[in-house]
């Protein structure tokens, strides 16, 4: 299994690929923001996450500096 995780939302989700779990991420992305327009408090949700609407254009003072990719081994102690 694969994660993907937004830290700006605070979300995760996991797929068999990581194709499918960047693809479950964006659909788990899109219900969350639906769900808080639904109930009126995205502007609240993206505000936490540190994103301002101005003149109905999302923006963000973050930046993002680099990717690198993780590998864990673990070892058998015995």
């Amino acid at each position: 299994m694969f994660t993907s995780y937004c830290p700006e939302l605070d979300v995760a989700s996991c797929g068999h690929t990581p194709e499918e779990a960047k693809r479950n991420l964006r659909e788990v992305i899109k219900i969350q923001l639906e769900e808080t327009a639904k109930i009126g408090t995205l502007r609240d949700l993206l505000a936490e996450a540190g994103y301002v609407i101005e003149d109905e254009v999302l923006k963000t003072e973050k930046k993002i500096v680099g990717f690198e990719e993780l590998s864990i081994s673990v070892g058998v102690l015995g």
